[in-house]
C-alpha cells in the first residue's frame, strides 16, 4: 500500500520537473539559442505541441490516415480523447502550419462547428491537457517576466494595490505573460530574432513577440526614468538587472496562456475580451485622473489566453463578441481604454453548435449588404460530425458506460474482440443492493451499429450494397463477401457529403442502455441469472421505442431511423450465429500447423515448385490437399476429383482463393528474403475466412443427430445435450460469454435455425 509520505514525494518530484528557478534575461537568451522552441509564438507553439506527441495510423471511413496522438489526450490517459474526425483535425493542423509560417490565414479565426456530442467539448479539454503537459517538458517550456521596482528606491512598489514589506514578495509577474524578448528595444530584438532564425535552421520564421503589456511597460518606464535621472550609462542593463527583472517559466493552463470564454460568462464586450477597470483600485493607487494599468483586472478571455490560445466556447452566446474579434488576428492588439492598448499573441478558436451558422446567415439574402459578411469571411470553418466507424462508436459507448478512457490502439484482431466483448456494470437498486448486470457480447456492437447506420447517407450507395455493409467498409476498409475480400477502393461512395451530419447521438444511446441496466427483463432460468443479462435485441428494441419520446428527433428522422432497424438486427443475428457455429465446431477446428502445411502444398502445386521439409525438398502431396479440402473444409467431395487430381472447380479454388490472397500478402510485406514458409497464413484475412469459417451444412455433416428444436431443454444422454454443454463452455472460454448470456444467445440462434433445419 502506498503511504501518504510516498504520495507527497511523488508530488514534489512532479513539481520539480515542471518548474525552474527564475533566471536573468541574459541567461534566458542563451537558453533560447540552445533551444529555439521555447521562444515560439502562439500558433507555432500550439503546432509544436501537437507534432511533439507523434502520429499513429488509423482507419476511418475505410481509409488509412495518419492521426496526431495529441488528440488522443495521452497526458491524461485518454480521458478527453477526441474519437474520430481525424481528417478534420488534420486540416486544422495544416491550417496552423500555414498560420505559424506566416504564409496566409493569419487573419482567420478557427471555427469548430457541429452537432452536440460530436467531440467539440473534448477538443477544448484535450487542447488544455495537451498544452499543459507539453509546457512541463524541456522543449515545451513557456516563459514570461516578473518585475521588482521596490529595489530601485524606497518609493511605493509596483503592485496590484498592496505594497508588501518583504522584498521577495515585491516581485510581480506580467498579468498577461509578456514574452521575455519583448523587453528588448525593437532594433535589438529584430537582430536577435534574425540571428536566432539563422541558428535554428527552421523553415518556419520566428515571428517578433508583441510589445510589453501595459503593466510591464509601466514598470519598465519607471525604472528607465529612475536610472536616467541617476545618470546611468548602461541604462538597459540597469533596467533589466536581476534585482528588477527575472524570467520565469510557467505551466500553461486556463488563465495562464489559455483563455476560455464559457457560455454563461457575462459582461460588456470589453470585459469579456480583456477585463475591466476596478474603481476601488484606481482610488487606492491615487491615479490622479488617469487610468492606471495596475488597476486593471486582466481577466478577459484574450488577457488569459495571451501568449498561446483563446477559446470561445458555445460561440452562439457570444455572437456580439465575434464582431469585436475581427481585427485581433492581424492587428494583434486590443484596447484597455482609449489611451491604453495591449498587444496580443493568441491563436483564436471558437466552438459552436449549428445554430451559429443559422445566425450568421440570417442576412444572407441581402447579398452585398449583409452586415455579417466580413465576420463570415474571417471564420475558417472545421465541421465535426458524428462517428461513422463502428469500432470508434463502440469505444465511445464503453467510455460512456464504464469510465474506461484508454484509447484503443490495438491490432485488428484485438479491435474485433473489443467490438464484440461484453460489459459488466454494477447497478444499485432501491434497497442499496449492488448487483452485476451483463451487457451480453455484441450488445454494445448492436447499439453502435444502429447509431452508425442512422448517420450514413444512403444516397451514394453502390448498387447491391446495404448501409450495414457500408458501415463495415468504413470501419475495416474492406468487405468480405463469402470468400471474396473487396477493398474500399472498389466501391464508389461519391463524396459522402451527408455521412455523419445527423443521426442518433451517443448520449441518446447511453441513456437508453442506462435505463435498461436499471430494469430487469421478464425472463428466467432454473439455475442461471438470465434476468441480469441485457441482450443486443433488448437494446435495439429500446432504442427504437425511445425515438418517439426523444425531442431531439424530428418525425422524418424517427421514420427514417425505424426503417434502418431490420438490417441491423439481421447483422447482429449473423454475428451471434457465427459464435454459436464456431463454438459447436471448435473441436473440429484444424490446428495451425495442418493449415500451414496445406497452404504450402497448394502454393507449391500452383507454382510447380517443390515443398521444403525436414527430409529435404519433396513434391506437393495431392492426397494431403484432397483430404484437407474434403474433410476439413467440407467444400468438395469425391466427385470433385479424378483420383487425387482436382477438377476445374477445385483448381480454381486453390488458385483464386488461396494463392491470390497469399501473393497479395507477400506483395504488401515483400522483402528480399521473403519465403512462403515464414508466413503465418492465419494472419491473412481472406485465407483465415476460407479455412476457419463454417456453416450449418458443416454442422449437419459432422453432427447428424443434432436436433435444434430440443436445444432449450435437450433430453439427457442425447447428442444435442452433449453438444449444447460443450458449446456453452466454448462460448464462455473463447468469446467471453457468461453461462447466462451464452444460454440466451444459443437459444435465440437455435430457435431461428430450427425452422429451416430439415
Amino acid at each position: 500500500m502506498t503511504t501518504g509520505s510516498e504520495y507527497v514525494r511523488e508530488a514534489n518530484a512532479a513539481l520539480e520537473e515542471a518548474y525552474e528557478e527564475p533566471m536573468s534575461l541574459a541567461e534566458y537568451v542563451d537558453r533560447v539559442f540552445e533551444r529555439p522552441s521555447i521562444a515560439a509564438h502562439a500558433s507555432l507553439y500550439l503546432l509544436s505541441a501537437i507534432e511533439a506527441a507523434g502520429t499513429r495510423t488509423v482507419v476511418e471511413e475505410g481509409e488509412e490516415r495518419e492521426r496526431y496522438r495529441f488528440f488522443d489526450d495521452p497526458g491524461n490517459d485518454g480521458e478527453h480523447a477526441i474519437l474520430g474526425n481525424t481528417e478534420v483535425l488534420n486540416r486544422f493542423v495544416e491550417d496552423l502550419r500555414v498560420i505559424a509560417a506566416g504564409r496566409g490565414k493569419g487573419e482567420k479565426i478557427v471555427w469548430f462547428d457541429g452537432p452536440t456530442a460530436t467531440g467539440k467539448s473534448e477538443l477544448k479539454r484535450c487542447l488544455i491537457n495537451g498544452l499543459r503537459e507539453y509546457s512541463k517538458s524541456p522543449e515545451g517550456r513557456r516563459y514570461t517576466v516578473e518585475w521588482n521596482v521596490a529595489t530601485a528606491d524606497s518609493s511605493p512598489s509596483l503592485s496590484y494595490g498592496d505594497a508588501p514589506s518583504v522584498d521577495e514578495a515585491n516581485w510581480y509577474e506580467s498579468p498577461v505573460r509578456s514574452h521575455p524578448l519583448s523587453v528588448f528595444p525593437e532594433t535589438t530584438r529584430a537582430q536577435l530574432l534574425a540571428d536566432l532564425q539563422e541558428r535554428s535552421g527552421e523553415h518556419v520564421p520566428i515571428q517578433p513577440p508583441p510589445e510589453l503589456d501595459p503593466f510591464s511597460r509601466e514598470a519598465y518606464e519607471y525604472l528607465e526614468e529612475h536610472y536616467r535621472r541617476e545618470g546611468k550609462h548602461e541604462l538597459f542593463s540597469a533596467i533589466t538587472d536581476p534585482r528588477h527583472l527575472r524570467v520565469k517559466n510557467y505551466v500553461v493552463d486556463v488563465g495562464r496562456g489559455i483563455g476560455v470564454l464559457h457560455s454563461e460568462d457575462e459582461g460588456t464586450p470589453k470585459e469579456r475580451l480583456v477585463g475591466s477597470w476596478m474603481a476601488g483600485m484606481l482610488q487606492k493607487l491615487d491615479s490622479r485622473g488617469k487610468k492606471n494599468p495596475q488597476a486593471f483586472s486582466y481577466d478577459g478571455v484574450l488577457s488569459q489566453g495571451n501568449g498561446l490560445l483563446t477559446i470561445v466556447e458555445d460561440a452562439t452566446q457570444h455572437a456580439d463578441l465575434l464582431q469585436k474579434l475581427l481585427n485581433v488576428p492581424d492587428e494583434r492588439q486590443v484596447k484597455l481604454d482609449k489611451g491604453i492598448g495591449m498587444d496580443v499573441d493568441s491563436q483564436l478558436l471558437i466552438i459552436s453548435n449549428p445554430d451559429l451558422d443559422d445566425q450568421l446567415n440570417q442576412h444572407a439574402d441581402r447579398n452585398g449588404t449583409d452586415p455579417l459578411k466580413a465576420l463570415k469571411r474571417r471564420l475558417d470553418r472545421h465541421e465535426f460530425r458524428y462517428l461513422t466507424n463502428l469500432s470508434l462508436e463502440c469505444e465511445l459507448l464503453h467510455r460512456e458506460l464504464t469510465g474506461e478512457t484508454s484509447v484503443w490502439e490495438v491490432t485488428e484482431d484485438e479491435r474485433e474482440r473489443r467490438i464484440r466483448q461484453p460489459v459488466v456494470v454494477e447497478v444499485s437498486d432501491g434497497d442499496r443492493v449492488v448487483r452485476e448486470r451483463e451487457l451480453a457480447p455484441h450488445t454494445i456492437e448492436a447499439a453502435a451499429m444502429y447509431s452508425v447506420v442512422s448517420r450514413l447517407d444512403d444516397g451514394d450507395l453502390p448498387e447491391g450494397l446495404s448501409l450495414v455493409e457500408k458501415a463495415i467498409v468504413f470501419d475495416r476498409g474492406y468487405l468480405t463477401d463469402g470468400d471474396e475480400r473487396r477493398e474500399k477502393e472498389e466501391f464508389s461512395f461519391g463524396e459522402g457529403a451527408g455521412d455523419g451530419v445527423h443521426g442518433i447521438p451517443v448520449t441518446f444511446t447511453r441513456d437508453v442502455i442506462a435505463e435498461l441496466l436499471g430494469d430487469r427483463p421478464e425472463r428466467d432460468h432454473p439455475t442461471l441469472p438470465v434476468e441480469d443479462v441485457v441482450m443486443p435485441r433488448d437494446v435495439l428494441n429500446a432504442m427504437v421505442d425511445g425515438l418517439a419520446d426523444a425531442p431531439v428527433f424530428s418525425p422524418a428522422e424517427r421514420s427514417e431511423f425505424e426503417d434502418r432497424l431490420v438490417p441491423v438486427k439481421n447483422y447482429l443475428f449473423e454475428r451471434q450465429e457465427t459464435d454459436v457455429i464456431d463454438a459447436i465446431m471448435d473441436e473440429k477446428r484444424v490446428d495451425e500447423e495442418t493449415v500451414s502445411e496445406y497452404v504450402e502444398h497448394v502454393y507449391a502445386w500452383t507454382t510447380d515448385e517443390p515443398v521444403s521439409t525436414d527430409r529435404g525438398e519433396v513434391d506437393p502431396d495431392p492426397l494431403k490437399m484432397k483430404v484437407f479440402e474434403i474433410e476439413h473444409l467440407g467444400r468438395f467431395d469425391e466427385d470433385d476429383y479424378t483420383g487425387t487430381e482436382p477438377t476445374t472447380p477445385v483448381a480454381r479454388f486453390r488458385t483464386e482463393k488461396i494463392v491470390t490472397a497469399l501473393n497479395r500478402h507477400a506483395w504488401r510485406h515483400r522483402t528480399e528474403d521473403f519465403r512462403i514458409e515464414d508466413v503465418n497464413v492465419l494472419e491473412i484475412p481472406v485465407i483465415r475466412d476460407v479455412l476457419e469459417s463454417h456453416d450449418w451444412e458443416d454442422v449437419a455433416r459432422v453432427y447428424d443427430d443434432l436436433e435444434p428444436r430440443q436445444w432449450d431443454d435437450p433430453p439427457a444422454n442425447t447428442e444435442t445435450a452433449a453438444i449444447k454443454d460443450r458449446t456453452i463452455g466454448t462460448m464462455c472460454e473463447l468469446f467471453e460469454y457468461s453461462e447466462a448470456s451464452a444460454e440466451l444467445t444459443s437459444r435465440h440462434v437455435m430457435g431461428q435455425v430450427s425452422y429451416r433445419w430439415d
